[in-house]
């Protein structure tokens, strides 16, 4: 039979074919198998079942055919009319068949009216959207630890919406974004692959450039030695875009790993701190000896002595007046590094001079003077005399007594008066 014009439905379902050939990077097998897939199901809703049709789609040349095979029955043996074809019916078409007889009988989609082709239409839309999820989830699922570009193509509060070569989606939320970073639509910009979540199947793959990964990334690319592997990173500590602390060891007693990193005057890390905002970056060597390991990591500050506690990883560290400042850091930031690289709590204290070595008073006794609360704040950071609380800095008071200013600086002035008197 000669096949009836199709209505203009059709021509445009199969430019839609052709649309998603070119533009979602989509095999042709795989392409065909979906195309089947979604006639089949659409066949299926019509007709009950799919079993005895042939779907034959051509996505280079833009066209596909639909074959329904039935059996040739007697006219009063006919029990399923999708199926099977009464033989009056069948030699209508061709007066040769008999009963027995397989029939291939072509079938126009266009017949089954506009709601089988929305119905295709939305069937193939949601089976090419599932498989580009899928793509895009195996494609990133192994990368995580990557740097990868992209271009910024939407910036909005919460995150920024990066896209790859391939025009896929990439996610760089706030937490994850350095804060001096400013973003430009059509600027292209670097990251870390943080994670890949997949939740109802709907990949989503979150970029990061405060990760202590992204640093670990960059300084892989720009120091040979730790990409061959004669250096290791064996931790690092970030504060996003002010400071970092990277410990480094050396496998080749020939090669210094501080010098090897920083480079002559410091020509290899000049790129990776202009890429992280100007985010300081100090290198130092790692130990297994922790009471060293803690004193490189507090550096620029020089350590007088340092008792460890091991069992609870805390550490107190004794430096010269004058040291002090440099052991903190301003608010508090070398400290806090020193702490996350080495994962010690560390605790600051003042040398008492030999003259200064007078009888010490437990902070009890001044609760006629102090707020109780205040004095159990104190106690509740390890400071339980006077002494102790005046060589501890101020800095470190007001930060891990979680006390105001104002509060700790009368505390200060009370313990004060009462060895001044």
């Amino acid at each position: 039979m000669a096949a009836k014009k199709t209505n203009d439905s059709t021509p445009n379902m199969i430019e839609t074919f052709k649309e998603f050939k070119e533009n979602k990077n989509i095999d042709r097998t795989t392409l065909v198998s979906v195309l089947e897939e979604s006639f089949k199901n659409v066949i299926a809703k019509i007709y009950g079942s799919d079993e005895n049709f042939d779907v034959i789609v051509n996505p280079d040349k833009g066209d596909f055919e639909i074959y329904r095979n039935r059996i040739v029955v007697p006219d009063d043996e006919v029990e399923d009319e999708n199926k099977q074809i009464a033989l009056s019916e069948a030699q209508k078409i061709d007066p040769d068949y008999e009963v027995d007889e397989e029939m291939s009988e072509r079938i126009e989609f266009a017949k089954f009216g506009r709601r089988a082709i929305l119905n295709l239409r939305q069937t193939l839309a949601s089976k090419i959207l599932e498989l580009e999820h899928d793509t895009l989830y195996n494609k990133y699922k192994d990368r995580v630890g990557q740097i990868i570009s992209g271009e910024v193509y939407q910036t909005w509060k919460r995150e920024v919406l990066i896209v790859d070569d391939e025009n896929n989606e990439l996610i760089l939320p706030k937490s994850e974004q350095i804060p001096s970073d400013q973003y430009r639509k059509g600027e292209t910009i670097r990251a870390v692959i943080l994670r890949v979540d997949n939740e109802n199947n709907n990949p989503k793959i979150i970029l990061s450039r405060t990760s202590p990964m992204f640093l670990e990334r960059l300084l892989e690319a720009e120091v040979p030695e730790i990409n061959d592997g004669l250096i290791s990173i064996k931790k690092i500590a970030r504060m996003p875009g002010e400071r970092a602390k990277v410990a480094v060891e050396s496998y080749d007693e020939r090669i210094d790993p501080v010098g090897a990193c920083v480079g002559v005057k410091g020509s290899r890390v000049h790129g990776i701190v202009r890429e992280l905002c100007n985010e300081n970056i100090d290198v130092i060597n790692y130990t297994a000896n922790i009471k060293l390991y803690i004193q490189r990591a507090l550096s620029p500050a020089k350590v007088s002595s340092i008792n460890i506690d091991e069992e609870n990883r805390k550490a107190e560290v004794f430096l010269k007046p004058e040291e002090v400042s440099l052991a903190i850091g301003r608010g508090g930031l070398n400290i806090k590094l020193a702490s996350m690289l080495t994962e010690y709590t560390i605790d600051v204290f003042r040398e008492v001079e030999d003259n200064e070595a007078e009888e010490d008073i437990y902070l009890d006794e001044f609760s006629d003077e102090v707020d109780q609360w205040v004095i159990d704040a104190i106690k509740r950071i390890g400071l339980d005399t006077a002494k102790a609380v005046l060589k501890a800095p101020r800095e470190m008071l007001v930060e891990k007594a979680d006390l105001e200013e104002e509060t700790v600086d009368n505390l200060l002035n009370i313990l004060k008066a009462e060895f001044d008197n």
